[in-house]
């Protein structure tokens, strides 16, 4: 698929911002783990990643800003489950629903070059709206992902300060000079690129339960000019409350990430269409 419209290519962060002003600001996670299969009644199968997948796009589609397809968990099925993940993502550009695919993928050279390609460039079957990156062998290291996404209208969301115990052991090192603070200074300069925009294309993942973090390292998140991906919305606990209180001025760049708090509704659509709106709501 191509993002071109007339020749002129819109920026994900400005075609992003459009879809949060116009249905809210939630992006629902697609994570079909075998025991949330197991639980809707479906085989973990390629049948059941299939059917799983196709429901949950169908009962959000109306309301959801993006979806989050967690590829792992397409890639344990093998090519048969990339497949599937290939019919999501044509099918949700069909319609007209964004789509980050968490992939989390970060290497250098021409492996980075790899999976640019395989992401982020146009005509691609894996083809996204955007993808998670990890900056972790360095910020430059992601430059062929980052100048591919802008040259096709697209964007990554790289990973800066996430909630998991063990990631302050790395991100937090450096005290007021942190890795996590390096990370989003490096995005804010990249997102430069579309000041004249609602949003830059280059967002990072925060995670929503981060707490005062961000406060003790001194990192400015209304700076960057670009979306916010924040996971941990319902079952890790954080609530809107929560956020606004968490992420402040930067409140209005985050897309907000709810996975099994919505899923756990499932089978029916709509009930899985319900725990959407509820979830809103609460933003």
């Amino acid at each position: 698929m191509s993002l071109r419209d007339g020749g002129v290519i819109r920026g994900f962060g400005a075609r992003l911002a459009a879809a949060m002003l116009a249905r809210g600001p939630l992006c629902v996670g697609i994570d079909p783990h075998p025991a949330l299969l197991e639980a809707w009644g479906l085989t973990d199968s390629v049948e059941g990643l299939r059917t799983f997948s196709q429901t949950v796009l169908e009962a959000v589609e109306p309301l959801a800003a993006a979806i989050k397809p967690q590829v792992a968990l397409y890639e344990r099925h093998g090519s048969a489950g990339l497949a599937v993940l290939e019919e999501l993502l044509a099918a949700a550009s069909a319609a007209k629903v964004l789509t980050i695919a968490d992939a989390k993928r970060g290497d250098i050279g021409s492996t980075m070059a790899g999976y640019a390609d395989a992401w982020l460039r146009d005509g691609s079957a894996l083809a996204a709206d955007s993808v998670t990156l990890s900056p972790y062998l360095g910020f430059e290291s992601l430059r062929p992902a980052l100048d591919l996404a802008a040259a096709n209208g697209r964007g990554v969301f790289v990973l800066a300060l996430t909630s998991n115990p063990e990631g302050a052991s790395v991100q937090h090192v450096g005290g007021a000079e942190s890795v996590a603070k390096r990370i989003v200074e490096a995005a804010a300069v990249e997102n430069q690129r579309w000041a004249e925009e609602a949003l830059g294309s280059v967002g990072l993942v925060v995670g929503a339960t981060v707490g005062n973090a961000l406060t003790e390292l001194g990192i400015d998140l209304a700076a960057v000019h670009g979306p916010l991906l924040a996971p941990g919305l319902g079952a890790q606990g954080a609530t809107g409350a929560d956020m606004r209180a968490t992420f402040g001025a930067a409140y209005p760049a985050v897309l907000a990430t709810s996975s099994r708090g919505i899923l756990a509704a499932g089978p029916g659509v709509a009930q899985l269409r319900a725990a959407t709106q509820s979830t809103l709501q609460g933003l």
